[in-house]
């Protein structure tokens, strides 16, 4: 067999949700966002999807925002950490379980609707993820989820580079491996979904300074989780100088920087015979010069 991906370290992940799960309420500002984006993307379909699953639950907000939409008749609510899916269970009463999203529980062809809130960034082999989620769903079965994209918080990334290499003599890995816009529908197709459909926002939050801003982020725990990461606790010298890097290079006028998170948005399919086929080449019946005309000829 081959060795398994390992590019991020899973258990500190889950000790970090574990921490971020007693203080969710004050840190939960983007899931809660891209949630209300998610459940936007919900209401655009005119199916429905009695059983769900939310992967990666956090402390609840795509199950608070998201309700009966779909027509969902039951949603389980699943995480790595069991103290986001007690707090999930707390804040919403929908039923909760401890599951890695890298090891999905759930026998194959059993669920309608699989959704997913700014987790799948950290998954180690996110094709087999998305194979184990393919299988797990029904035919005709929808797979809604967001994610982080490599664009998110480029800027701070480069400060933190910058400042440690100035500060400490060399540079620790920082920059993780998130997926890009135009390899996610390849991705999905490799996986096995039909009708992929693939797109992203860029979603900036203002900050005072860029302190605040790794405060948040730990709060949140979405901090480094890059598996060759320095053990070292940063040096409040390289957090400061940091700091100063970030304001010299982007503050605005008035001071505050902003945060840019680049979310990306997978939407795609279980196969299914009733979904809508391309034609097979040459058997169009519509010649492309009767449909535009003079201007064709001229081409």
């Amino acid at each position: 067999m081959a060795d398994p991906i390992t590019v991020f370290d899973r258990d500190i992940l889950k000790l970090r949700r574990d921490r971020a799960a007693t203080k969710a309420q004050d840190f939960n500002f983007l899931f809660a966002e891209t949630a209300e984006r998610l459940a936007d993307r919900l209401d655009d379909t005119t199916r429905t999807f009695p059983l769900a699953v939310d992967l990666g639950c956090h402390s609840g907000e795509l199950g608070q925002i998201i309700g009966t939409r779909g027509g969902i008749e039951t949603l389980y609510q699943s995480d790595i950490s069991r103290g986001y899916a007690t707090t999930a269970q707390a804040n919403n009463g929908k039923g909760t379980l401890v599951a890695d999203e890298e090891f999905l529980p759930f026998a194959e062809g059993s669920l309608d609707l699989i959704l997913s809130n700014l987790s799948l960034h950290w998954v180690n082999d996110l094709p087999g993820m998305l194979l184990q989620a393919r299988r797990a769903l029904k035919p005709d079965g929808l797979f809604l989820a967001c994610l982080l994209g490599g664009e998110t918080l480029k800027d701070l990334r480069e400060a933190l580079m910058t400042a440690e290499a100035e500060e400490e003599g060399g540079v620790s890995p920082r920059v993780s491996p998130f997926v890009d816009v135009k390899d996610a529908g390849a991705l999905l197709q490799r996986s096995g979904f039909a009708l992929p459909v693939v797109d992203a926002d860029d979603i900036y939050i203002d900050y005072p300074d860029a302190l605040k801003l790794m405060r948040d982020l730990s709060g949140m725990g979405e901090s480094n989780l890059i598996a060759k990461r320095s053990k070292k606790f940063t040096k409040r010298s390289t957090l400061a100088r940091a700091a100063a890097i970030y304001h010299e290079r982007h503050a605005r006028p008035d001071g505050r920087i902003h945060a840019k998170f680049q979310v990306i948005y997978l939407t795609a399919w279980a196969p299914d015979e009733s979904q809508p086929k391309p034609l097979r080449r040459g058997t169009g019946q519509v010649s492309l010069v009767d449909f535009l005309g003079d201007d064709a000829k001229k081409q």
